[in-house]
């Protein structure tokens, strides 16, 4: 049993992908080759945006985004305490300042009611991250942000293709980012991102940034980075944006059986009415995660813990931290949450083994 089992779906669509590669190759255009731009107008499509922008990952996804925000040294930007590093560390990558939020219990993303009592005068933007599939509470993060007079960045990398009261992830904010690493829902064959907006300003700068500041061909307005993504990874993206939906609602039907089989054992994820989870990971929480997941391993099962150490507690941060802050659903969920097996192609033994393993150590 696989985690996630990219074989499978390559299996599923190997003619498809094989021809893609091989129309590639045969046309060399392995750099801002033509597969780009149409990538990028079938996910701006796909997103309802104006703008999608592809770039080398989803770290430098926010990289661009922050540098196209003119972030400075010393500005405090809002973020969540409990996620993977990206999203904090390009933060501090540029001389600024993370502040950490808890997270909710409900849906692990910022607790929107205590993000209020953290900006202060050197706040800039938000950083919200739509974490394991399920995106953030945009509605009211905004209106947060426009009382402040702040940006907002949703960081969509596990979220790319769930929807928040029928909009997708990544139409949601002035400015959004996913990866399309290959684990991720939409995942190509090595490191790629892409940043959404509406606002064809930003859109013009974020590529030109992406590409040594370079306006013209040798004419750099700006000091930029080498941000491209390549034409092969477009050509394999393109082909996995087509099935794309179709995967989607097999991801739906995988969380269902899981939750089904699984109810009255252990926590299980929460979806709110008014969101579509994409199911990037299906999290639940045991008290006795750490024994539960080796006995599993013991099974032949393979899990993962999506984070056991919070950001705030991270040594990379600690310069930023206050010694008495606390976090304490981030904590909780660092000792308690496991990843299960999840991708559009698990089959319903597969994940009734994992739920009957499970319940055999958790009664």
């Amino acid at each position: 049993m696989n985690f996630n089992d990219l074989h499978k779906q390559y299996r599923a669509y190997q003619s498809e992908i094989d021809a893609a590669i091989q129309q590639t190759i045969d046309n060399s255009a392995f750099i801002n080759g033509p597969e780009i731009g149409k990538l990028e107008e079938e996910l701006a499509t796909f997103t309802g945006v104006k703008h999608a922008i592809s770039c080398s990952s989803g770290t430098d996804a926010l990289l661009l985004s922050l540098m196209a925000l003119d972030v400075q040294p010393d500005d405090e930007i809002i973020c969540p305490a409990f996620s993977f590093i990206a999203s904090a560390s390009m933060i501090s990558f540029y001389r600024a300042k993370p502040v950490f939020v808890d997270v909710s219990p409900v849906d692990f993303n910022l607790d929107i009611t205590q993000i209020e009592e953290r900006i202060g005068p050197k706040t800039k933007g938000i950083i919200a991250v739509s974490l394991f599939g399920q995106c953030a509470n945009f509605d009211e993060i905004n209106a947060i942000a426009h009382k402040h007079g702040l940006w907002v960045i949703e960081d969509g990398a596990q979220s790319f293709g769930a929807t928040y009261k029928g909009k997708r992830s990544c139409s949601l904010t002035h400015l959004a980012t996913t990866s399309f690493f290959p684990a991720k829902p939409l995942g190509c064959y090595g490191d790629g991102g892409a940043i959404f907006t509406n606002d064809p300003k930003l859109a013009s700068r974020i590529k030109m940034l992406r590409s040594h500041g370079q306006k013209a061909r040798y004419v750099h307005q700006e000091i930029g980075i080498n941000g491209r993504i390549d034409t092969l990874q477009a050509a394999i993206l393109r082909v996995k944006l087509k099935h794309f939906e179709d995967e989607i609602q097999k991801r739906q039907r995988a969380a269902e059986r899981y939750s089904e089989k699984l109810k009255g054992h252990v926590l299980l994820p929460e979806i709110t009415p008014d969101k579509q989870s994409v199911w990037a990971q299906y999290t639940v929480i045991l008290e006795n995660r750490d024994e539960v997941k080796a006995q599993l391993t013991q099974q032949g099962i393979p899990t993962t813990v999506h984070y056991p150490v919070i950001l705030p507690k991270q040594e990379a941060f600690q310069a930023d931290i206050v010694f008495h802050e606390k976090f304490e659903v981030a904590s909780l969920l660092a000792d308690t949450v496991l990843s299960l097996p999840m991708h559009a192609f698990i089959t319903d033994y597969e994940i009734d083994k994992v739920a009957n393993a499970i319940k055999t150590i958790i009664p």
